[in-house]
């Protein structure tokens, strides 16, 4: 087998640290500077020649996308001997279709970026964490190998932290996911709910109905992201006006735009947040009414 080396972006050191923790792997050192003109200048540092390299970040914003294709790039010129691109959150993944005429399908174009690297001895992976749509994986060519990787156990596990012993209902904020959330209750033999919504305009929806019976009962609200908090506040609303004793949340990507945690806090009718670190921004809020757990573990299984 190869010797193992892993690089993270800036933004992911956090989470190459944790891999560390947990794998015997060599550390990567990535020389990086930005000019005074907004350029970056990096530098491989680290002997990567006929090494497996493991490349952890995002595609979270531009900077941060290029960042990632260009230590990738670095890693394939210095004989890396494959190629594992990490990236637990997939950026413009809701952009995987277009609705108007000339939308630009993101998700796609992202795709076709990582799909252009040069191919390693032994092939090139990407491995990506609970997508908004499991077809996004289609978008990559050329040979280049994609890997969706699910959290539902770590899912599964918040949520029996939450209940503390006691029946619960799981719910989601739209139908778009009750098929998710549904596989989730059936394995934790607990009740699915989701709430119907009918679009009044092309940002606003109003809920006309809740799909199960949760008066007197704790619901758990999964979603795969939060960003602003505004679709979560509304569906928890629902459940809170349906009879819901008490509404906790589970997420993947706790994305938190636009302040969107304190949003979430101010609202007053969320007991608690739980995300994973699969997104920078988690790690910047303080508040013991949002617990993040780590997707390490998901991440070192795929290399056992």
């Amino acid at each position: 087998m190869p010797h193992k080396i892993i690089f993270a972006t800036q933004r992911y050191q956090y989470l190459k640290n944790k891999l560390l923790a947990l794998a015997q792997w060599e550390e990567g050192i990535i020389d990086i500077r930005d000019f005074p003109d907004g350029e970056h200048y990096h530098r491989i540092k680290s002997e990567v020649e006929g090494k497996e390299v493991i490349l952890v970040g995002g595609t979270i914003d531009d900077k941060e996308t290029l960042e990632l294709f260009d230590i990738a790039h670095g890693c394939i010129q210095q004989g890396a001997v494959s190629l594992n691109i990490v990236i637990p959150f997939f950026g413009y993944s809701t952009m995987e279709r277009a609705v108007k005429e000339g939308e630009i399908v993101k998700a796609k174009t992202r795709a076709l970026l990582f799909s252009a690297l040069p191919q390693t001895a032994t092939g090139n992976k990407i491995m990506m964490i609970d997508l908004h749509v499991d077809g996004i994986t289609y978008y990559f060519e050329k040979g280049i190998r994609p890997v969706h990787l699910y959290g539902k156990d770590l899912v599964k596990e918040a949520a029996l932290e939450l209940a503390g012993g006691r029946p619960f209902v799981l719910a989601s904020t739209d139908a778009g996911r009750a098929k998710w959330v549904e596989s989730l209750a059936n394995d934790l033999h607990v009740q699915a709910a989701f709430v119907f919504k009918r679009r009044i305009s092309g940002d606003e929806t109003h809920i006309t109905a809740i799909s199960a019976d949760v008066k007197d009962k704790p619901v758990i609200i999964y979603d795969d992201m939060i960003r602003t908090g505004g679709s979560l506040i509304h569906a928890a609303q629902a459940y809170i006006d349906a009879g819901a004793s008490e509404i906790s949340v589970i997420t993947t990507h706790g994305i938190f735009a636009g302040n969107g945690f304190q949003k979430i806090k101010d609202s007053g009718i969320i007991k608690k947040v739980i995300c994973t670190d699969t997104h920078p921004n988690a790690l910047a809020i303080h508040d013991n009414m949002l617990e993040v757990k780590s997707v390490d573990k998901i991440i070192v299984a795929c290399f056992l």
